[in-house]
């Protein structure tokens, strides 16, 4: 499929047979949760979920008590550590967005702004907006992050450049300065999220002043957001749907990664990566997403032909161009 006005290109990477699948017990014939098997994957576990949260600020401030109490080892270490921190916010911040991390509808969108957005430089209700438009049709006219998914497989050369962007903090700086721009937004709305995610960051900086170690706040929290986490996001996001086209069929929209624990811990927390799964049926919280990839595999909607073994050979695929 070619591209818009700046010749963009998609598609490349489309799968050039797809298995055939068949309806089971627990999926109908496109693939569909049905029954009773429906009901218990979309099944939300909210006091579950208040004790994730409540984990990710424990373990966030654990590996900045290491930094500060060991910082020759422990600074770096914390650093790698807060951007796999930056990827837990932001995929816990995704559930929220999708209305699957509380059953409470307020307590869902409260936690999701307060306790996940605003802390990560995210407002969660606009994220919500863009990102419905991505799974009412991926690839199409309102999709959010077209320019991200495009031309691959990319040079090795055009990889690089753009990975060191990201490590070095160009992408980074570049979004912020977009962001902060709303301040100046004719828009009232977009204003006064911007001040209340401010809001949230002043507090953190003046938690750490209060504690006297004004430094972990840009060192071990803004820095990684700017770097790292870029690094990751990117990867992470071309490995969903780089290369790949608008179509009915998931498969022709998103990848399949085979899930090892190294890149479920460090680039796709919370079953993140379970994303074909994820755009197949959007409605499940990330608990019951293994269990529906099983079921897919089951009904032969996904083999092991179909899917990427890890995303190392994913990620090598997609800068052959």
């Amino acid at each position: 499929m070619a591209g818009n006005a700046t010749n963009q290109v998609f598609g490349a990477m489309v799968p050039t047979s797809l298995p055939i699948s068949h309806a089971t017990a627990n999926l109908s014939i496109n693939a569909k949760p049905v029954g009773e098997n429906r009901i218990s994957l979309r099944h939300i576990s909210s006091l579950r979920n208040i004790w994730t949260i409540m984990f990710l600020y424990l373990q966030t401030i654990a590996i900045m008590w290491g930094a500060v109490t060991y910082p020759l080892l422990g600074i770096p270490i914390a650093f790698v550590l807060m951007g796999r921190a930056h990827a837990q916010f932001a995929s816990l911040m995704h559930e929220s967005a999708h209305r699957v991390l509380f059953a409470n509808k307020r307590i869902n969108d409260t936690a999701g702004r307060w306790l996940l957005g605003f802390v990560a430089f995210t407002s969660t209700d606009a994220y919500r907006r863009v990102h419905m438009a991505h799974h009412r049709q991926e690839f199409g006219p309102d999709e959010p992050d077209l320019a991200l998914y495009a031309n691959y497989p990319i040079t090795q050369a055009s990889f690089r450049r753009k990975i060191v962007r990201d490590a070095t903090g160009q992408t980074g700086a570049r979004l912020l300065r977009q962001q902060l721009r709303g301040l100046t937004s004719t828009d009232s709305r977009v204003r006064h999220t911007l001040w209340k995610m401010i809001g949230v960051q002043i507090a953190l900086l003046t938690v750490c002043i209060v504690l006297r170690h004004w430094w972990v706040y840009p060192v071990l929290w803004v820095l990684p957001f700017l770097t790292l986490w870029r690094v990751i996001n990117r990867l992470r996001s071309i490995a969903e749907h780089g290369g790949l086209r608008a179509d009915s069929d998931r498969r022709i929209t998103t990848h399949s990664v085979h899930q090892h624990w190294f890149g479920r811990f460090f680039l796709v927390p919370y079953n993140i990566g379970f994303h074909l799964a994820h755009h197949v049926d959007a409605g499940l919280p990330f608990r019951s997403l293994p269990t529906f990839h099983q079921q897919l595999i089951t009904a032969g909607y996904v083999t092991t032909a179909s899917e990427y073994p890890n995303y190392r050979v994913l990620w090598n695929a997609l800068r052959q161009g």
